[in-house]
This record gives structure tokens, C-alpha cells and sequence, in this order.
């Protein structure tokens, strides 16, 4: 079974000829560590990568092998495009993957093949909205920075939902992007105990936290990231609120 797989509502954004599917050899610059589970990887590749936001990417750990779901893994872009580098980020399980992935050194090259994906950003979208728990975040990051960056209109809510505040990855960025521009809202929840601050809600993403938070969730297009049965759950929720199929855009991390 694939590591990941996608399905969105429509085709967005169309690359150029130039900018299609290609393998790309690249270097480890940095690792960061987001939580106590969850680090980042950022490479710098050969040739330049084109992608669009939300996009991913194949990362092949084992070259002799290029059909092995082991050891080569679907993760999504954690950076904004045009960047020198590129990152991903990932959840360290233990898994054979993880265990290699963790014994690459800085200045080791590692074989990439991208871009994929139909779940993208647009410029054109006027108001979007992300139903995101844990590890989700990945592809909204790539988005996220890309609109701060650009210093686009788009009116932007972020449910975030983690099992505590220590678990939540890429807080200070996404802080200090909303901070640095009010069309960038976000609400935190946390789901294994009540939080003392109060800019986190407790419990789960739910239709009353959708529609208490988002008034105007009718106009959004809403993406949707995660392991299937979040996806699912929060598909249901858009669904229940009553959001048209159309305007919802999806994408399963499968064994993950």
C-alpha cells in the first residue's frame, strides 16, 4: 500500500511542462525538532524543485529498490515554494523508514522525486479554512508561508487540533504569521486535558466548533489533510454543517 495517497474535489493549479514530476538529487542542510515526536528535514537540491502549496513529494531512501513502501515514503512540502531548500516534516515512529531517515547525516544526498499532488493552493481563493489535527499541519505550513510571504488577501481560519500544547508543531511560525496579518486567523484546541490558557479550546473539532468559529464557512473552501480516519472525520464534519462537497478539498497520508 502507498504511504500516502490524494483525492481532492477538482484539479488546481497546472504546472508547466518545466515544472513537472522528475527525480532530484539533494543534500541535508538542517534538521529542527518541532515536538518531542515530530522533526523536520530540510534539503537543498541540485536543480530547482518547482511545486505549488500544499503539494508533496516522494523521498527514496532506498535507490536500488525504487518500489519499496518501506523505505520510500510520500511526505508532504512543510515550506513555502521558491525557497533555496526544500523541508519536510515527519512524525518519528520507529518505523524502518524513520530509523533511516534519522541516521542521514547533514551533507548526505538523498534522491527526491516530486512535485505531486492535486490539493493545492491557488492565489485566486479568496477565503479558505483548514480542519487539521497533528501531523495535518505539514502541507498548511507550505500554504501558510507562502500567503504570509506574498502578503496575499486571502482571508484564512485554522481548527487545529492536538492531544496537548507541547504537541502542537510549528506554533511560533503559525503565531507570528497570524500576528503579522489579521486575515490569518487560527483556533487551537486541545483534546487530553483542559488547558489553563485560554487562547486553547478543550475537546475535539467538532460541527459546533466549526460554526462557533467560522461563521462564514459557506463561502470557504476548506482543506482537509491527515490519516484517513481524521480526514473522514472531518469530511463528516463539513458535511453535517452543511459545506458543499465542491468547496471541500482532501488528502489521505495512507500508512502513514
Amino acid at each position: 500500500m502507498p504511504a500516502k495517497s490524494y483525492t481532492s474535489s477538482r484539479r488546481e493549479g497546472v504546472l508547466s511542462e518545466k515544472e513537472k514530476m522528475k527525480e532530484v538529487k539533494t543534500i541535508l542542510i538542517e534538521r529542527i525538532k518541532r515536538t518531542e515526536s515530530i522533526e523536520s528535514f530540510r534539503f537543498k537540491p541540485e536543480e530547482k524543485i518547482s511545486f505549488l502549496p500544499g503539494q508533496f513529494l516522494q523521498l527514496i531512501l532506498d535507490q536500488q529498490n525504487k518500489d519499496s513502501y518501506l523505505l520510500n515514503k510520500y511526505l508532504s512540502f512543510s515550506s513555502a515554494p521558491n525557497k533555496d531548500y526544500i523541508e519536510v516534516t515527519k512524525r518519528i515512529t520507529g518505523s524502518d523508514f524513520c530509523n533511516l531517515l534519522q541516521e542521514i547525516n547533514i551533507g548526505n544526498q538523498v534522491l527526491i522525486e516530486a512535485p505531486m499532488g492535486d490539493c493545492s493552493f491557488k492565489d485566486s481563493y479568496a477565503k479558505i479554512g483548514f480542519l487539521i489535527g497533528g501531523i495535518g499541519i505539514t502541507p498548511v505550513i507550505s500554504i501558510l508561508e507562502y500567503i504570509a510571504k506574498r502578503d496575499l488577501d486571502t482571508d484564512v481560519c485554522l481548527l487545529y487540533s492536538n492531544r496537548s500544547k507541547d504537541d502542537i508543531a510549528f506554533g511560533h511560525e503559525i503565531d507570528t504569521w497570524s500576528k503579522g496579518n489579521s486575515r490569518i486567523k487560527v483556533f487551537y484546541t486541545i483534546t487530553d486535558q483542559e488547558p489553563k490558557d485560554q487562547r486553547y479550546d478543550f475537546g475535539r473539532i467538532d460541527k459546533q466548533f466549526l460554526m462557533k468559529n467560522v461563521p462564514d464557512f459557506k463561502e470557504r473552501i476548506f482543506f482537509i489533510f491527515g490519516p484517513s480516519k481524521m480526514v473522514s472525520a472531518m469530511e463528516n464534519i463539513c458535511n453535517e454543517a452543511g459545506c458543499s462537497k465542491e468547496m471541500i478539498k482532501a488528502e489521505n497520508f495512507v500508512g502513514y
